[in-house]
């Protein structure tokens, strides 16, 4: 099936596309909606910009388009940018966020496109440990929850860190994924990635109890395998 991939440079987009790649989807584009205010409800913002870099990573062709980030007009967005694309369906990153698949299954249904969900209701340990697995690496950029401080911005996410974050969730019930905004990611290299991102300047934005590591240069560089 031909179809198109939501992108936001995080972990849960990036495995949703290896997985649809491995199911044998031809995907023709990568999809990033640019909100232009930092509380979207639907899409990633400190590193957003960045997916031109991922999508040049992984040699597949970016299609952009910017979005006011406000509740319900930021779906009209989305729906009028993938439209106009000719795919027959849409692979996201959903995973138990109700809010954002059914108003992807939305939006596909009023285009008539299948919605691919390859992680939808899949166990949240067993998610981050196939990350970890396959190779992904993937650093925390963002963390907006108690139990997480500044110490995790721009920490890996290994073994280590998720058996950390299976303590935090025992302890303050935090979404083992981030999947509830706890904590945003950014993805330096993937299986199936030809180059690797390095971020060679960032600089921490750290308010009260909360931040995010925002990249200011980044490079893409032959893959250390």
């Amino acid at each position: 099936m031909n179809v198109a991939a939501l992108i936001s440079g995080g972990k849960d987009s990036a495995l949703a596309l290896y997985h649809a790649l491995e199911a044998g989807h031809n995907v023709k584009y990568l999809v990033a909606m640019i909100p232009q205010q930092p509380d979207s409800w639907m899409f990633h913002y400190p590193n957003i910009r960045l997916t031109r870099f991922f999508a040049e990573a992984a040699g597949m062709p970016l299609i952009q388009a910017e979005t006011s980030g406000v509740k319900e007009e930021e779906l009209k967005d989305l729906k009028a940018l993938l439209g106009t694309l000719d795919v027959e369906g849409i692979v996201s990153g959903a995973i138990f966020s109700q809010y954002q698949k059914r108003r992807i299954d939305q939006v596909c249904r009023d285009l008539s496109l299948a919605s691919i969900a390859p992680l939808w209701h899949k166990d949240p340990v067993k998610l981050i440990r196939e990350i970890i697995e396959l190779g992904f690496h993937v650093i925390v950029t963002g963390v907006y929850a108690y139990g997480l401080d500044q110490r995790w911005l721009g920490r890996t996410i290994d073994f280590e860190a998720l058996e950390e974050l299976v303590e935090l969730n025992r302890k303050f019930q935090l979404s083992i994924v981030g999947e509830g905004g706890e904590y945003e990611t950014l993805v330096l290299d993937t299986p199936y990635f030809k180059k690797e991102l390095q971020i060679v300047k960032a600089k921490i934005v750290w308010e009260g109890s909360s931040g995010y590591l925002l990249a200011e240069k980044v490079e893409l560089r032959k893959k250390s395998f």
